[in-house]
């Protein structure tokens, strides 16, 4: 039977969200050259698969984080995914900005928080893990308590491990990349020899980028 992990890995694999391309990286915005491309949201566009990762989302703050009052969602990919969360559970929903607005009341977090709460952030995917804990740090200015974190994807990079553990940010992830390249193995998405060379992107992701310019 498929555990939750491999489900995602599988799923996101099969709808397209994430692509492997060992032979043919990607470049993202960063400059960073990358054997994986990955974009979550194209799941909202599948309502059983969507319905899954909310699910899952839920069954993990449920054995995990108690008397949880407000669900956030980082902008902008986990927006949705906070909204249907906090909708299935019958929850407050707050958003955070990449940044405060610069025009009306230069808002960076959307809704209504009093301060005092317990909330839960839902996040999209975790890189670095720089621009989910800037969204904490953005809801600690409200006087929050922030329970923790659930992402769909990591890309389980150590930095992004050191950086949630240095923040004291609890982090569960429903999908990560070590999970993917088994499931992608496993389906014939890639083959045995492309395994070595992604395995080494995550493991040292700027040496890597370098190497294959």
């Amino acid at each position: 039977m498929e555990n939750t992990e491999y489900k995602i890995a599988k799923g996101l694999l099969e709808i397209e969200a994430v692509r492997l391309s060992p032979e043919k990286p990607f470049l993202w915005a960063s400059g960073l050259h990358s054997p994986i491309y990955c974009d979550n949201r194209k799941a909202l566009s599948y309502p059983a698969f969507r319905r899954t990762i909310c699910e899952a989302m839920i069954d993990v703050i449920n054995a995990t984080f108690k008397d949880v009052d407000v669900i956030a969602g980082v902008a902008t990919g986990a927006i949705a995914y906070g909204a249907i969360v906090a909708e299935m559970m019958g929850k407050p929903f707050v958003y955070i900005r990449s940044k405060a607005k610069d025009h009306g009341m230069g808002n960076q977090v959307e809704g209504v928080l009093r301060g005092g709460e317990r909330v839960v952030v839902i996040e999209d995917l975790i890189s670095t893990g720089q621009s989910s804990l800037a969204a904490v740090d953005a809801l600690l200015k409200c006087g929050v308590h922030i329970a923790g974190m659930v992402a769909i994807f990591s890309y389980n990079f150590d930095r992004s491990r050191r950086a949630f553990e240095n923040a004291d940010v609890e982090l569960h992830t429903l999908s990560n990349y070590d999970t993917l390249v088994d499931v992608a193995l496993d389906t014939g998405y890639i083959r045995e020899g492309d395994v070595k060379m992604l395995k080494e992107w995550r493991y040292d992701p700027d040496k890597w980028s370098k190497d294959h310019e």
